[in-house]
């Protein structure tokens, strides 16, 4: 996508006119106009390339550069255009190169030489700054959207298993029981944090490139404020150099959403392991899962392996932004024809991976029982004893020395902590008193964690409660869609 060169030219055999080919003397290489061509991909951006040129007719007849009649025409020739395509009637041309060639091509065609005049005062270059910033915009309220369907799915899981006990795991080894409610309002923490990255990426993408022109600027005097107002801008890019050839805001939303997929890829670990016989904690509905080609009894989590596996496709689309710009001097360089398709793989992947994940999160069906028994294995409880003999008056370091030797005994005799006898017990500290089962039990364990951001069922309730406050604060227009 070069900046534009000339107002006409071409005509050699046959092919469609270039609408830079006034400088050049002899036809563009067949491989070459290949090589060279992007409309294979970026005739995605055709809803945001006409509505940037239509705000640019709209701004040159106000500013006097059109007359208002022009403008009408340049308006409703594009308007066909964009149905025309929706409908499937368009024919994309590669020898015309991009969207926007074969979009100004088709406006000059239909409404005829009135069509010509809509690029002045811009290039190709500060268009297609313009078009990939929308285009980027539109993309951050859908998945947005499809990023708060997954929460208020997490949130009313939560809400459903307040009191379902399970065991919380450090190192993967089991380390104090928790509620799966609790558990699920991480995730539900982790994704708020991932929205909050995308709304401020959104504040960065929504400046407007338009009036840069090729990178100096224009003589026409235009009035880039108002193009920026009628696209929903909040302002004008500050200099035109800038304008044109950075692409950070692309670079920010491949890694804000590497951070989402990198959440989504550990949630799926878990919903891997969480799946196997040896854990055996959730089913998911066979819709979700598929089988073996040789082995009848299997039922594979294949959505999350998959979701695991697509977050190294974001963060590999992440590396390969970083390293299509570092080496750029400014202005524009051709080099930026190659961060379309990694930006639209990317969101591609996000916005697909969030609709599966919104979809499959509500039907996750919990083994409470077995869920439960794991909870109460390997002396989950001992972290209970400790802070018991704390409140009888050992210091804690002491305390934690008692426990470990009661957790010593408990193993070795094959027996839970509160399975031990209170005789037992005493023999390792005389603070030792009949209530300590009150606290030995996992139920007993949870419900003590009654403090802001705990397991406590009665806090995981407190916590649904803000998250719906939070989510209904931001709740989407429309539907999202994947």
């Amino acid at each position: 996508m070069g900046d534009k060169k000339g107002d006409s030219g071409g005509g050699k055999s046959g092919k469609p006119d270039k609408l830079w080919g006034g400088r050049f003397s002899e036809a563009t290489d067949e491989f070459i106009e290949r090589f060279t061509a992007s409309v294979g991909f970026d005739a995605r951006l055709y809803k945001q390339d006409i509505a940037g040129s239509i705000a640019h007719a709209t701004m040159l007849a106000e500013a006097g550069v059109l007359t208002g009649e022009e403008a009408r025409q340049i308006v409703d020739g594009l308007e066909a255009i964009r149905a025309d395509i929706e409908q499937g009637r368009f024919e994309w041309s590669v020898e015309l190169e991009d969207v926007h060639m074969n979009v100004e091509a088709a406006l000059t065609a239909r409404i005829g030489e009135v069509g010509k005049k809509l690029h002045t005062g811009r290039s190709r270059n500060d268009q297609v700054a313009t078009d990939l910033r929308l285009y980027v915009r539109d993309e951050i309220d859908a998945i947005r959207g499809l990023l708060w369907n997954l929460q208020t799915a997490l949130v009313d899981l939560a809400e459903r298993e307040a009191d379902t006990i399970m065991p919380g795991f450090t190192h993967l080894q089991s380390a104090q029981p928790v509620t799966f409610g609790h558990h699920m309002l991480a995730w539900y923490e982790m994704l708020e944090r991932d929205d909050a990255r995308l709304a401020d990426c959104r504040k960065r993408v929504n400046v407007s490139p338009l009036g840069a022109a090729a990178l100096a600027g224009t003589s026409f005097p235009i009035d880039r404020a108002r193009t920026a107002e009628l696209l929903g801008f909040n302002a004008p890019a500050g200099n035109s150099l800038d304008a044109v050839s950075d692409r950070d805001f692309a670079i920010e939303l491949a890694a804000a959403g590497s951070i989402l997929m990198t959440h989504l890829s550990r949630f799926s670990e878990e919903l891997v392991l969480w799946m196997s016989a040896q854990f055996g904690f959730v089913d998911l509905p066979d819709r979700f899962c598929t089988g073996s080609s040789i082995m009848p009894q299997k039922k594979n989590p294949d959505v999350p392996e998959l979701v695991r596996g697509k977050a190294g496709r974001v963060q590999g689309h992440l590396q390969s932004l970083l390293s299509l710009m570092k080496s750029q001097p400014l202005a524009y360089n051709k080099d930026n024809q190659e961060d379309k398709e990694p930006v639209f793989d990317l969101i591609d992947t996000l916005k697909d991976c969030l609709f599966a994940y919104g979809e499959m999160i509500p039907a996750i069906e919990c083994r409470r029982e077995v869920m439960r028994e794991a909870a109460g294995r390997d002396c989950a409880t001992a972290t209970d004893l400790a802070d018991y003999l704390v409140r009888k008056g050992l210091a804690f370091r002491d305390a934690h020395a008692v426990t470990g030797k009661a957790v010593a005994v408990a193993l070795e005799r094959g027996r839970e902590l509160h399975e031990l006898t209170l005789e037992e017990l005493n023999g390792f500290s005389g603070r030792i008193e009949a209530d300590i089962y009150d606290v030995l039990t996992v139920e007993g364990s949870v419900a003590a964690r009654d403090h802001f951001g705990g397991t406590a069922p009665a806090q995981v309730r407190a916590a649904v409660k803000l998250a719906r406050k939070a989510l209904a604060a931001r709740k989407p227009t429309r539907e999202p869609a994947a």
